[in-house]
Formats: structure tokens, C-alpha cells, sequence
């Protein structure tokens, strides 16, 4: 029998290539964990030294805090730091209260306001992984009051759960309103609701801030639920997280921990008197220390890597991650910060903020004012570190100050990402197309292409091209440095050649086992530094 040119080349007859594709086919179906898994390991910290580095800003970040509070004369305070699910660092300052001279401690219990939020999402979808209920019920199969509702046009949908959690219902902003709402009565809240509501938008067509939104939610989960909201609060989220020193009312506050609300009027602090919890309270009515509260913040920073392993709850880490991402945009802001051109865009997740900025690709955060506090919570998934500071002066403004504090951190070179990790048949792939590279076979090339990839491009095209990139670069590659993962399936090296460098990519197709549907191989500079895909790009 004759051979192909090429054929006789390799040095493998047909007999011989049937049994090398064979070979290549059998390679391909290994155990799951094997060698062609496509299952990736959780992403992790490859900095060992990675805590001792974040940990230096403390001193700077403790001087920055009580500046802060100087300036704008906060009454008590107190702020932490979160590293991998612990409070690594907790300080407060300050009176509790002004009239006797009770000085602030980290055991002070502090009102959160809006932060009170995301609890409130919890609740929703603990109920809705139990399925009693659904995000795209109609508000009012659980709140009969609202079934008489005149909404702002004929074709508007009705309100769901989920417009309701993402402040997308339609409802006007009310912050100044709904500050003065929280001890309103069930009984008060059902006449309001059955009064009517205005709309300022068509519900599911825009972002509006709505107390009276999550207002609505707790009256879901407690006709849901059938017990006070309070009471569900309590026994299904705050006791099984030991949030034990968190509450709704603050009378229920011992009097020694309690740090009361001050505004600031005239250069004197005025005592602004606490409400009582009513209906609106699940929007803002919660009281918690710092230890509890960076319980909370903890809780949801574990939802990320997503990985195998025990899920406790009480709410499933999927689901907790499902809360941090954004489920409604809120928009885009363009601002000048030291001479660069920043942006931030960002919008509402479950009772959450969400963010990116081209310093952070995912910020959570939430902030919490009412007459007498201010507070703030806000982590960053991917780098495993959060911050919450707690005030007792009206709106506090923390934001500015968090920010700050997160620059510091990152100037250590410790807040950096989790880094991805290549699922198994990646790693072989990677390995595969290396050898490619270096000198090309057929079979090799047969056993590893997606069935689209020289249908894209001939095999015989893609040889000479990859050859002449190897002859202009002058041969003898070898991989060097990174293998730089996007996710599980798909990454980029450098290959270090006699008098060049190239890069070459890679994407896997979603089959079982997973093959190179695109593969580029072109020529970089030396000294080019390959990094993790930027989220965008500061330009002065």
C-alpha cells in the first residue's frame, strides 16, 4: 500500500494512524478527575504571605478612621476588618451616649438602617428555594392589598417579588419619607397599601430606590411564613448564623450596649429619639454590633469560591451568590480622581449593591442612614476582604472613607484576586497544543480539534501559518511563565522561542471530552507581560 508524503514523514502507515486515532479517541474518556475532566478546582490565594500584607495598612487605616470621626465630630463609632470570614481587626471610639459619657466598645449595639435589606432577601429566598414562592409571583398572591392597585398604564405587568427586591416596582424614591415610617402599624401599613400607591415609573422598566418596596417583602414573608417577620428573622437567619446580639427593636437593646443617635445642629449633638419597630422596619430597622455584623458580611463573602464541600445555610452559598450580582443596572458614572478618568457602573443585586470600577471587578456593599446613624458594609468577593463601619451621627458618610481604606489595603499587594484554576482537560489541552506548536502532527491535531476548528480553518493552512510563526520567532519554543486562565475552559501562555515570543490561546467547545474549538497563535513582544483580562482601562 502506498503512503501519503505526509504519512511517511511522521513514519506511520494508514494500519498505524487508525490505531493512533484510536489511541487519541481512547485517551479522551478517563474517569471523572482524570485527565479530561472538565470540572475546574475552586479558585484560590496564591500569595502565602497574602494576610501579613493586608494586615501592615491596619495602623494607617486605624488613623484614618478616628480622623474621620474627629472631623465630622461622630458621636460613637466603631469599624472592622474582614479577611477570609474572620474579623481580623475591630476598633471603636467615641461615647454611646453623649449625656452620660458612656464610651463606645466593639460590643456597642448600633442601628444599620438600610443595610436591614439583604436580611430581608434572605428571607425571600430561603422561602423561594422551599418553593413557596416564586421571584415572579405577583406581589399581591401574597399581599391582598395590593390586588387594588391602579397602576400607571394598561400594559403595565403587575408588581413582582422580584421588582420589589431590585427597588424596580415602579414605586417613587422615598428615603425622607420612609425614614419617618418604621414604626407604622400592620394595621397602618394595610390602609396605606390600600389607599393606592403612586407610580413614578412602569414596573420592571427602571431602578428607584423603595423603602416601601421591602416594606411590602416583609409583609410577604410574614404571610408566607405565617409568624411576625421579626420572629422568622430571629429563628431562621439571626440564631443560625449566632447573631445573637442583633434586633429589630430597640427596646429590646440592653441599655448599657445601646449607642444612641445624635444629629449634629447648631455645633451641638441633639439626641434623636429612637422609633419603635413597626411595618417598615425590615427595611431599616435592625440594630447589630460589629462582631455580628461581620458575622453577616462573612457569611456572604463564603458563598464565593463556588465549590464542593458542606453548604449549612441557612442559605445556600448559590443562592447568596445569586444576591450579589447585579439583577437590575442602575447606570454608568464618569468622574476624575487624581488626574484619571475613573468610572464606576453598577446596580442592585437582592438587597445589595453591586459594582465594578477598574480598580475592583466586583464590589458588594450597602449603605444604612437614618435620623441618629449611619453605617456602611461593603466586600469584594474575589479578594476575600470586606470593611463595615457603624456611626451614631445622622447618615454618616463612611463611603468616601471605606474607599480610602480599601486603597490602602491594596497598596500592601495583598487585596488581589482569587486566581482561577484550568479545569483538568485544559491543563492537557494546553499540553497538547504545546506540542503542536513545537512540531506539528496530524493525529496529535486530530485527537484535540473541536469538529468546527478546520472547518474555521484548514489543518493544512493553520500548519503553515503556526510553522511560519515559529520560523520567524526563530524556534526552539518552550512554554515560559504563566498559564494565564480566564475560567475553566479557556487560557493563554507564552512560549519563549530562540528570537521571539509567542502567545497562544485557547477555548475548549462544550462537548464531553472538551476540545479546541479556537486556538490562536501569534507573535508578542518579549518584554510583554501577560496578566488576568482587565476590566477596563484608566486613561489620563
Amino acid at each position: 500500500m502506498r503512503k501519503h508524503p505526509l504519512l511517511l514523514l511522521l513514519g506511520l502507515g494508514v494500519a498505524e494512524l487508525s490505531t493512533a486515532r484510536l489511541s487519541a479517541a481512547q485517551s479522551q474518556t478517563s474517569l471523572p478527575g482524570g485527565a479530561m475532566s472538565s470540572i475546574a478546582p475552586p479558585a484560590r490565594f496564591a500569595d502565602p504571605a497574602r494576610r501579613e500584607k493586608l494586615r501592615t495598612a491596619i495602623p494607617r487605616i486605624d488613623s484614618l478612621m478616628r480622623r474621620f470621626a474627629e472631623q465630622q465630630r461622630v458621636p460613637g463609632w466603631a469599624y472592622g476588618i474582614v479577611i477570609d470570614g474572620r474579623l481580623e481587626h475591630v476598633v471603636a471610639g467615641g461615647l454611646r451616649n453623649v449625656e452620660q459619657r458612656a464610651a463606645t466598645d466593639t460590643a456597642t449595639v448600633f442601628r444599620i438602617a438600610s443595610m436591614s435589606k439583604s436580611f430581608a432577601a434572605v428571607a425571600i429566598l430561603q422561602l423561594r428555594d422551599a418553593g413557596k414562592l416564586s421571584l415572579d409571583d405577583p406581589a399581591e398572591r401574597y399581599v391582598p392589598e395590593l390586588g387594588s392597585l391602579r397602576y400607571a398604564s394598561g400594559d403595565a405587568p403587575k408588581i413582582t417579588i422580584r421588582h420589589l427586591l431590585t427597588h424596580s416596582a415602579g414605586f417613587p424614591e422615598d428615603n425622607p419619607w420612609g425614614d419617618q415610617q418604621l414604626d407604622a402599624s400592620e394595621e397602618a401599613f394595610s390602609a396605606m397599601m390600600r389607599s393606592g400607591i403612586p407610580f413614578s415609573t412602569t414596573p420592571g422598566t427602571a431602578y428607584e430606590y423603595s423603602n416601601y418596596g421591602f416594606a411590602i417583602l416583609g409583609r410577604v414573608v410574614r404571610n408566607v411564613a405565617g409568624m411576625p417577620y421579626a420572629q422568622y428573622l430571629r429563628e431562621r437567619i439571626l440564631l443560625p448564623l449566632g447573631m445573637r446580639h442583633t434586633y429589630l427593636e430597640s427596646a429590646d437593646v440592653p441599655a448599657e450596649r445601646l449607642a444612641y443617635g445624635y444629629r449634629l445642629e447648631d455645633g451641638s449633638w441633639k439626641l434623636e429619639p429612637p422609633l419603635p419597630d413597626g411595618a417598615f422596619g425590615v427595611m431599616g430597622g435592625m440594630l447589630t454590633t460589629p462582631a455580628d455584623l461581620s458575622r453577616w458580611v462573612a457569611f456572604m463573602l463564603d458563598a464565593w469560591p463556588s465549590r464542593d464541600g458542606a453548604d449549612a445555610g441557612p442559605l445556600s452559598r448559590s443562592s447568596r451568590r445569586e444576591m450579589q450580582q447585579i439583577q437590575r443596572y442602575s447606570g454608568l458614572s464618569t468622574f476624575v480622581n487624581a488626574g484619571s478618568i475613573a468610572s464606576n457602573a453598577g446596580g442592585y443585586g437582592y438587597g445589595l449593591r453591586v459594582s465594578e470600577n477598574c480598580d475592583i471587578r466586583v464590589n458588594v456593599s450597602h449603605t444604612g442612614g437614618l435620623p441618629g446613624y449611619g453605617s456602611i458594609m461593603r466586600w469584594l468577593p474575589e479578594e476575600g476582604v470586606g470593611i463595615i463601619a457603624l456611626g451614631s451621627l445622622t447618615y454618616t458618610p463612611w463611603t468616601p472613607i471605606v474607599e480610602q481604606a480599601i486603597t490602602m489595603l491594596r497598596e500592601t499587594g495583598g487585596l488581589v484576586r482569587r486566581e482561577l484554576q484550568p479545569a483538568p482537560v485544559l491543563e492537557t489541552r494546553r499540553a497538547q497544543v504545546t506540542r503542536l506548536v513545537q512540531q506539528w502532527s496530524t493525529p496529535l491535531a486530530d485527537s484535540l480539534a473541536a469538529m468546527n476548528l478546520f472547518r474555521d480553518e484548514s489543518a493544512e493552512r493553520r500548519q503553515a501559518l503556526i510553522a511560519t510563526r515559529v520560523r520567524e520567532a526563530g524556534g526552539e519554543c518552550r512554554n515560559e511563565g504563566p498559564f494565564v486562565v480566564e475560567n475553566a475552559l479557556r487560557g493563554r501562555w507564552r512560549m519563549r522561542c530562540a528570537r521571539g515570543d509567542l502567545l497562544v490561546g485557547i477555548t475548549l467547545a462544550p462537548t464531553e471530552p472538551a476540545t479546541v474549538q479556537l486556538l490562536n497563535v501569534q507573535a508578542i513582544r518579549p518584554e510583554s507581560e501577560l496578566r488576568p483580562a482587565a476590566t477596563c482601562r484608566r486613561q489620563n
